[in-house]
């Protein structure tokens, strides 16, 4: 094997590594935003008093509290098949978007959490598409 082979190895090599852990790394963030929002949505889904609260203090109606908890327990199973992954990540992030906002504009209350949420889901579709892209 020349020099320049050796070379092309290694980084092959690495390349498949890096691959590795991405792909692990990528896994678990969606493991952490399927348990994360099948907790989240099933508490709007239950009429948890907090949630219902929430809801009406936000003053939409309880009907928005059910759509959200369904859109949120529908992307948390969606996360994890590859299928459909990328969109239900990127759906999640819209919907922290809007938890985001709605937490700033009409709650009042911090956005930390779900600001933090949808960072995670917004990585984990860029990652998703990135890995799409260079499938082919």
């Amino acid at each position: 094997m020349t020099g320049t082979e050796a070379v092309v190895v290694g980084a092959d090599r690495r390349r498949g590594v890096r691959s590795r852990i991405a792909t692990v790394l990528t896994w678990v963030a969606r493991a952490a935003l399927a348990l994360v929002f099948v907790g989240a949505g099933a508490s709007k889904l239950a009429g948890e008093a907090a949630m219902v609260e929430m809801f009406d203090d936000i003053g939409a109606g309880q009907w928005l509290r059910l759509v959200v908890g369904a859109l949120e327990v529908a992307g948390a199973v969606g996360v994890l098949v590859p299928r459909v992954a990328l969109l239900a990540a990127a759906g999640l992030t819209l919907l922290m978007v809007g938890a985001t906002l709605t937490n700033l504009l009409v709650l009042g209350a911090s956005p930390v959490v779900t600001f933090a949420l949808g960072v995670l889901a917004a990585t984990v579709v860029v990652v998703l598409r990135r890995r799409q892209t260079a499938q082919g």
